[in-house]
């Protein structure tokens, strides 16, 4: 079986191939961006099953079978909402939710070695997923946090909060009195809870609410600096790799 994995987190990459590997099925080839992807299946025999995360670094990975006839079946591997998912659900095609399980990737390939060659191909309609990405199934997202203080619980409304990142094992949240408090989530738990529209995740340390940005500068290594309201206790800075869907974010 020839598969490939088009991931643009690495570490999740490298976790899934060794998954994989658990299954006596090898995944030597690892694509992690849009481009990469297109220049790949230009100049390569298209693999059996293909494992697709949706959100890479510089764009959607719908955009690589739009440039790309592609015949192979796809397994999704995706941090986006069940519910969303079900929505375009196919038989020919399954999807894993991050952090995947493994017992969810068995099913996963099972279901594929079961399909017959006259059902081996991608019935998928990728114009449609991609619309319902752009606009997603209506869901509610965190309105407000509890915070301990002293004896006391407080709650904070979500749109009061101008940032929120990570410190010395902590999660802070810092709102536009120009206060920080503990929360009990991380950022990893935070990241199905904030609204994607208002909430952005710049780096692994910080999300900024983008009510709150004041200013974004060009910063060394083609990174953006972010400057807010009021939070000024240290360098808001967009990874890199994230400049381009923070910036399609923007708009």
């Amino acid at each position: 079986m020839n598969v490939i994995i088009i991931e643009d987190e690495k570490p999740s990459a490298r976790r899934l191939q060794r998954m994989l590997k658990s299954l006596n099925i090898e995944a030597e080839t690892m694509l992690h961006s849009v481009e990469e992807s297109i220049g790949w299946f230009q100049d390569n025999v298209h693999p059996d099953l293909i494992f697709l995360d949706i959100q890479l670094s510089d764009g959607l990975s719908f955009e690589i079978f739009e440039a790309i006839d592609i015949k192979s079946a796809v397994i999704f591997t995706t941090a986006y909402d069940e519910y969303a998912l079900q929505a375009f659900k196919l038989n020919s095609i399954d999807y894993l939710l991050k952090p995947i399980d493994e017992d969810d990737l068995k099913t996963a390939v099972d279901k594929f070695k079961e399909r017959t060659p006259q059902n081996n191909s991608v019935t998928l309609d990728f114009n449609d997923i991609k619309k319902l990405l752009v606009n997603p199934i209506e869901r509610e997202y965190k309105k407000r946090f509890s915070v301990k203080v002293g004896q006391h619980l407080k709650l904070i409304n979500v749109e009061d909060i101008e940032c929120i990142y990570s410190e010395n094992k902590g999660t802070y949240a810092h709102t536009i009195e120009g206060r920080n408090y503990l929360l009990d989530q991380t950022l990893d738990q935070l990241e199905d809870e904030l609204e994607p529209h208002v909430f952005y995740r710049i780096s692994r340390k910080f999300y900024v609410n983008i009510n709150a940005i004041k200013d974004i500068i060009s910063y060394t290594n083609s990174r953006l600096q972010i400057k807010l309201n009021h939070y000024n206790d240290q360098n808001i800075i967009v990874a890199r790799e994230r400049v381009k869907d923070f910036k399609n974010w923007l708009e």
